[in-house]
């Protein structure tokens, strides 16, 4: 039987009601122009974010959580799955934060993709990929999540490829969609033992009764997916990729929607992860690897975009490690604060690029600050906010995790590589703000370079003030499930701020010396290494293709075309022939020995016939 609904679950519904609104309006072929459409959308998503602020309210003052069954949609005789939501803590919060940050990032999308022809149709994939994410994170099953599990998957190819015509951005979209869809085994793996070992796909019950059992096969799975859907080592490199797309479609992307879903996937789970050491340590050694690859290959990009998407991915190892650690209320913190200065760092961009007719090498800017100091200003207080400093929104995240992680009892080689990456997060911030606000402009002097346009500055005002409050507020909200440790030396509390410092110093360092046209003679092989990505895209990309192909050709060409099918076909033909061929040849010579030599064989048959 359905359950009554419950203010908070009515709420919801009417927010998922509101957001389906434009895309039936579509469906009906409504007369409305391309522009009121998105405007409509933008309008609609603003609605709901108002909407969805009352149940995180209620909530908050002491509303418990709920989990809402809808009607059966599977049912057998051992199995039967309802549609579920669940209205928890991590449900009420993370959906206002995706909507407040979706609504700015259509509010720039009217600026930035004002001349598309098809500038509906963009704007209803976006409101469909946010729809998609709201299903996943309010989902209480797992055939309910994986539906918007491949939404958001879906949704990123089309929106990744929108300039089809362009070779790499076709590349890239079906790059994203490779990479996922080997997540997606380990997703269809986990679903297929929860049902033989639980027979259900309820989220609660999976927890409830895999607790105290061996959940490993189960959370092996799970972290496959989440390394593809949040790019972990190994299967990252469609997210610098993906830059290819629209920076709106970059800026949504990374703050708030798919590569968070693999991080919000594992903190739905964390206690069994807690309870597996396997999986634990499996989370802290893959999600320390990325933070630091990534961070160590965006020291030398000069795309602006991939150098805040190999951010990204270092901060999504962060989350990793964060539950690695056990700490998966600090994880969620994180993807709450990084959505707003992450969605600003790529808004930042896209009005940089916009300004300077969709130029992204940072060598080719300088000096934008005076040109446009609006948009510097907010891409300065984004990368302060990434680098953690203090009381900004990214430092209540980031310097927590890395207080827990200190506190705890992990390998000293994870905490090591985070500590490194956190240093060069301070380094490549460092970087931009040098290429790109400082020193004299390298740009064209005719360009029309003009930031004065609301779309372009007030969603940067509200990304601004997120940046500078959402930390704080989260913060008051998020209470510890374990005890922190109230008591740490002072070297350890200052030490992320100590290794963020030393960070900025190189790159002041470094900047002086380029001003001053010092020669410096650089380390080639970690300069190229940086650059080549640690060379994972030719040794994956084409070093393993063409191994393929060269044992294929010599498989198919030499072992099978030249031996085999040469020994059992023409040689051995002719090796059976060629004795018979040489005799009757030899016979037919018309030589005087060979007519003796029949006329002997001939009458001594006959002598042999006659006595017999």
């Amino acid at each position: 039987m359905p359950q009554p609904l419950t203010p908070l679950s009515t709420l919801l519904l009417i927010t998922l009601v509101l957001l389906a609104s434009p895309v039936l309006a579509r469906l009906s072929r409504t007369h409305l122009s391309p522009l009121e459409m998105a405007e409509r959308i933008k309008t609609t998503v603003f609605v709901t974010f108002l909407i969805s602020l009352v149940p995180l309210i209620a909530h908050l003052l002491g509303q418990p959580e709920l989990s809402v069954q809808s009607w059966k949609c599977i049912s057998t005789d051992s199995f039967t799955m309802t549609v579920s939501f669940i209205l928890d803590f991590y449900t009420l919060a993370f959906i206002p934060v995706a909507l407040f940050v979706t609504w700015s990032i259509l509010q720039f999308s009217l600026y930035y993709m004002a001349h598309d022809l098809h500038i509906e149709r963009f704007f209803m994939f976006l409101l469909v990929f946010l729809l998609a994410m709201m299903l996943l994170v309010s989902s209480n099953n797992m055939l309910q999540l994986f539906v918007g599990w491949e939404g958001v998957g879906m949704m990123s190819f089309l929106l990744i490829g929108w300039w089809h015509a362009r070779a790499d951005a076709s590349t890239a979209a079906l790059q994203a969609v490779a990479y996922n869809r080997v997540g997606d085994i380990g997703m269809l793996f986990s679903m297929a033992y929860a049902l033989g070992h639980v027979t259900s796909w309820q989220i609660s019950e999976i927890v409830e009764a895999l607790d105290g059992q061996n959940p490993t096969p189960f959370l092996v799975g799970l972290i496959i997916a989440a390394a593809g859907k949040s790019a972990q080592f190994g299967l990252h490199p469609w997210l610098p990729a993906a830059m290819e797309g629209p920076t709106p479609v970059s800026s949504l992307l990374h703050s708030s929607t798919m590569v968070v879903a693999g991080v919000f996937l594992l903190i739905r789970f964390h206690k069994l992860i807690d309870q597996c050491p396997l999986a634990a340590t499996l989370c802290l050694c893959l999600g320390a690897i990325t933070s630091f690859y990534a961070a160590f290959c965006a020291l030398t990009q000069n795309d602006i975009k991939k150098i805040i998407a190999f951010s990204t991915s270092s901060q999504l190892g962060l989350m990793m490690v964060t539950v690695g650690v056990g700490q998966a209320q600090l994880a969620f913190l994180h993807i709450c604060t990084h959505a707003f200065f992450k969605a600003m760092l790529f808004i930042c961009a896209g009005s940089i690029i916009h300004c300077l007719n969709d130029e992204q090498d940072i060598r080719k800017m300088g000096g934008m600050h005076r040109m446009a100091p609006f948009t510097c200003g907010c891409l300065t207080l984004g990368s302060l906010a990434l680098t953690g400093t203090p009381f900004l929104s990214g430092f209540f995240s980031k310097d927590a995790i890395l207080e827990a992680m200190t506190a705890s009892t992990l390998n000293a080689w994870a905490l090591m590589l985070t500590f490194v990456a956190t240093g060069m997060t301070a380094a490549y911030s460092g970087r931009i703000l040098c290429y790109v606000i400082l020193g004299q402009p390298r740009v064209n002097p005719q360009l029309p370079i003009n930031e004065n346009h609301p779309h372009v500055i007030n969603p940067l005002k509200r990304l601004a003030w997120g940046s500078m409050t959402a930390g704080f507020l989260l913060f008051l909200y998020i209470l510890p499930e374990k005890t922190p440790v109230m008591t740490m030396p002072a070297y350890l509390k200052g030490l992320a701020m100590f290794v963020t410092i030393i960070g900025f110093m190189i790159v002041v360092e470094l900047a002086v010396n380029a001003a001053k046209q010092v020669k410096r003679i650089p380390n080639q092989f970690m300069l190229r290494l940086s650059a080549m990505l640690v060379f994972f895209g030719m040794i994956v990309h084409r070093g393993i293709p063409q191994m393929s192909l060269m044992a294929g050709q010599k498989f198919a060409a030499q072992s099978v075309d030249q031996n085999w099918l040469e020994k059992v076909g023409p040689q051995t033909v002719n090796s059976a022939n060629k004795p018979m061929i040489s005799t009757m040849s030899n016979l037919q010579r018309g030589r005087i020995i060979t007519h003796l030599a029949m006329y002997v064989l001939t009458l001594t048959l006959a002598v042999i016939l006659g006595f017999s």
